[in-house]
């Protein structure tokens, strides 16, 4: 998202998804959440690790990136737009994480439950 060479766009790029099938955002990081249109079913990020250092009552004291402070780790919901960051494997910088465990996930995406409104549960 921040190269001197490419300038992205997710509202752009998914102008051109012009039927009504769901659609689903794969995104390095959380941060162009923000931008993404109501029509998407669901958004995946990375590039988090949560936080990597995750001290207790402190919380996670550095994140890569704005939209990491807001959307660190886990499944958010704005206004029926879904987000999951996972905090894969790796690390960054430091060899270390605390209270951030490396994770694989596995999603199961199911049919909406009204198929008209486009969401998955």
């Amino acid at each position: 998202m921040d190269s001197p060479r490419l300038t992205t766009s997710a509202p752009t790029t998914l102008a051109h998804a012009d039927d009504d099938a769901p659609v689903i955002v794969l995104s390095h990081w959380p941060d162009p959440f923000a931008a993404i249109p109501d029509r998407v079913a669901l958004t995946l990020a990375g590039h988090t690790h949560c936080g990597q250092v995750n001290l207790p009552m402190l919380g996670r004291p550095v994140l890569p990136s704005p939209g990491s402070y807001r959307w660190p780790c886990g499944l958010y919901d704005e206004g029926g737009r879904k987000l999951f960051v996972t905090g894969g494997v790796g690390v960054s910088i430091l060899p270390v994480r605390f209270r951030a465990p490396p994770e694989i996930v596995v999603l199961t995406l199911e049919a909406p439950v009204d198929p008209a409104a486009g969401r998955f549960r």
